[in-house]
């Protein structure tokens, strides 16, 4: 391995200060943070709740965190919180199957989470498509057949997909479809919680 013949002793010594000051600095910031910041680890922002979640704040003040809609999830997509031990589901990785019966529902004791009177009452959040990713113009259009309500179609004249608002649940099918299929997703659930906040 070649070396720098202009690097020599003093510049070694240099760079050994600095790595030992950084290295410390680091060690003062774990120390001094609290024991509540440094036990919660970094959580992506995009997690939905689970069908017939009510409005966020009203949610938070009745969910106990007592996981029952967790343990009755069927396949096992929602799960809780690092953070806060609240149910949270993340798309790309175990969508909502929009059970006939809603056991997560069902199982629900402090109204978190609500009745619903069918899927299309389902509000978890809408679907987003980022045509500059998506290859719908390169004939792939997979989420498309796997939307479980029909909320996603390909404009044959344009080549792209579009999305039906009014429809989307945002249970997710779509975003683990193209994660599964493509190199880079096209499709994102935006969380409810979050359009309502842009809204406000």
């Amino acid at each position: 391995m070649a070396t720098n013949p202009s690097y020599g002793r003093r510049d070694f010594l240099k760079d050994s200060v600095v790595s030992t000051v950084r290295a410390a600095q680091e060690l003062v910031k774990h120390a001094e943070a609290s024991p509540s910041e440094a036990a919660v680890p970094a959580v992506r922002p995009d997690w939905l709740r689970p069908p017939g979640a009510v409005a966020e704040g009203l949610f938070l003040d009745r969910c106990t965190r007592c996981n029952d809609c967790v343990t009755a999830c069927p396949p096992g997509a929602i799960t809780a919180h690092p953070g806060d031990g609240t149910p949270i589901l993340y798309a790309d990785q175990s969508p909502c199957l929009l059970c006939e019966d809603f056991p997560c529902i069902t199982a629900c004791r402090t109204d978190a989470l609500m009745p619903v009177s069918g899927v299309d009452q389902v509000r978890m959040g809408t679907a987003e498509i980022s045509h500059r990713l998506c290859t719908a113009g390169q004939g792939c259009h997979a989420c498309v057949s796997k939307c479980p309500t029909n909320a996603l179609a390909l404009d044959v004249a344009l080549l792209r997909l579009l999305v039906a608002s009014e429809t989307c649940v945002g249970c997710g099918m779509c975003e683990m479809i193209c994660k599964t299929v493509n190199d880079r997703v096209a499709i994102r659930v935006i969380p409810t919680r979050q359009m309502v906040r842009a809204a406000s």
